[in-house]
C-alpha cells in the first residue's frame, strides 16, 4: 500500500515537473504616459501653496473629507490628493 502511493506520488512529481510553465501577461494601456508624467505632477509631502504657485490654481476644489481629512483637487492632466495641507498622491486622469 505504501508502495503504490510513493509510486503514485513520484510519478504526479515528475509528470508535473516536465510540463512547460504557462503565464498570462497583463497589458495595462497608459501605464507608459502615467511614468512619463510622473515628474509633472506634484511629489508627495508638497504643501497646498507649492503646488498652487508651481501648477496655478486648480480646475475645480472638493471639500475634505473623512479623518484625517482628505482633500481633491483636479487639474485637466491629473488630480491631487491632499492630507491636511501635504500631497499624498498624485494621479493621472483617465
Amino acid at each position: 500500500m505504501v508502495g503504490r502511493v510513493l509510486i503514485t506520488l513520484l510519478t504526479t512529481m515528475v509528470l508535473c515537473a516536465s510540463m512547460p510553465a504557462t503565464a498570462d501577461t497583463l497589458i495595462i494601456e497608459g501605464l507608459d504616459n502615467a511614468r512619463a508624467t510622473v515628474s509633472q505632477r506634484p511629489g508627495r509631502g508638497l504643501s497646498m501653496e507649492t503646488v498652487v504657485a508651481t501648477w496655478g490654481q486648480p480646475k475645480s476644489k472638493r471639500t475634505p473629507v473623512g479623518d484625517p481629512p482628505i482633500t481633491t483637487w483636479e487639474y485637466p492632466g491629473f488630480v491631487v490628493y491632499f492630507e491636511y495641507e501635504r500631497v499624498i498622491h498624485a494621479v493621472p486622469r483617465h
